[in-house]
Parts: structure tokens; C-alpha cells; sequence
């Protein structure tokens, strides 16, 4: 959708965990006076538990399944919605996000990643415990990229990423 924004299109924002999405998010929706959505919020609030929790309790599968049944239902009008880390794994979820919103990647190292994750054993990380950060990282890295019709700096201040993106949007 990148360059067919309107006042109406909803912004979906991916990305690493740590790279500002529900922080961007709260802060464009109220630029764009457009609603606000985090999907990982939406997920701990239809399970009654944390990401922390289900993930332990269910596996990563069925966290990455959960996430696409919540984003398949989110309203897309007039809202920005942060997405989990791990929505790019969904393919109808990601299909559903392209047709009704412009995707816009936050886009960070995987040293800023770290560094603002800090210890991240409770964040709710949907990966295989055998797989290495740094996979992870590459892995949906390449995701992020196929999908964004926009990326932008995620190292930047939050008032400049929101900038960055309407510029980007208009």
C-alpha cells in the first residue's frame, strides 16, 4: 500500500521486540488522532494471562496462532496497532494487515535490541528455545523487510520516528 495513504488508512507497526512499537504507536495515533491497538496486549487480555505465561504454557506455535487470530479481528480504520514481534510469521495475518493498513518496519540493530530488552526471560519472546537470538534476529529481519511498504530508523528518538513515518505516510 506504500504511497496510497489516506486520513482513513490504519498504520501497522512491526518489528523487533525493543524497537518501539506500542511506544511509536501511542504517540502516532495521537498525532494522527487515530485510534490506538496493541495486538500483544489484546492477546494477554483474551487469555487472561501474559505473553510470559502463555508462551511457557502453550509453546511458540500456538502464540504465533493466537497472535494471528487477534490481528485477523483487530479494526483497521482509522487506528494504528502494534503488532507482536512474531506477526510476521502469519502469513493471513500479514495479508490482512497489507490489504487494510500501510505496514511500516521500526527498524533496529540487534545491539539496540539487546540493549533495550535488557534481561528479556519474562518478555514473552515467541522462539524456539533452541534458536539463538541472533537467528532470530536475521529471521524475521527478512520477514520485516518483505512486508514493510515503509521502514524506518528505529534508533531515533520516538518524536523523530513519528515524524519520519508522516513524512513517509504523506
Amino acid at each position: 500500500m506504500a504511497g496510497l495513504h489516506t486520513r482513513e488508512t490504519s498504520v501497522s507497526l512491526i518489528g523487533m521486540p525493543g524497537s518501539g512499537k506500542s511506544t511509536i504507536g501511542v504517540l502516532l495515533a495521537k498525532t494522527l488522532t487515530f485510534d490506538f491497538i496493541d495486538t500483544d496486549l489484546m492477546i494477554q487480555s483474551n487469555t487472561g494471562t501474559s505473553l510470559q505465561n502463555y508462551l511457557e504454557t502453550h509453546g511458540v506455535d500456538a502464540l504465533r496462532q493466537k497472535e494471528e487470530e487477534v490481528i485477523l479481528t483487530v479494526k483497521t480504520d482509522r487506528t494504528v496497532i502494534a503488532t507482536g514481534g512474531s506477526a510476521v510469521y502469519g502469513e493471513r495475518a500479514m495479508s490482512h494487515l497489507g490489504k487494510t493498513s500501510e505496514i511500516v518496519f521500526l527498524d533496529i540493530s540487534l545491539e539496540t535490541m539487546v540493549d533495550r530488552l535488557g534481561d528479556f526471560s519474562g518478555r514473552g519472546i515467541a522462539k524456539p528455545k533452541e534458536m539463538r537470538l541472533e537467528q532470530m534476529f536475521l529471521e524475521r529481519r527478512a520477514l520485516y523487510q518483505k512486508y514493510a511498504g515503509i521502514t524506518v530508523d528505529g534508533e531515533i528518538r520516538s518524536s523523530e520516528v513519528c515524524a519520519a513515518i508522516q513524512r513517509a505516510l504523506s
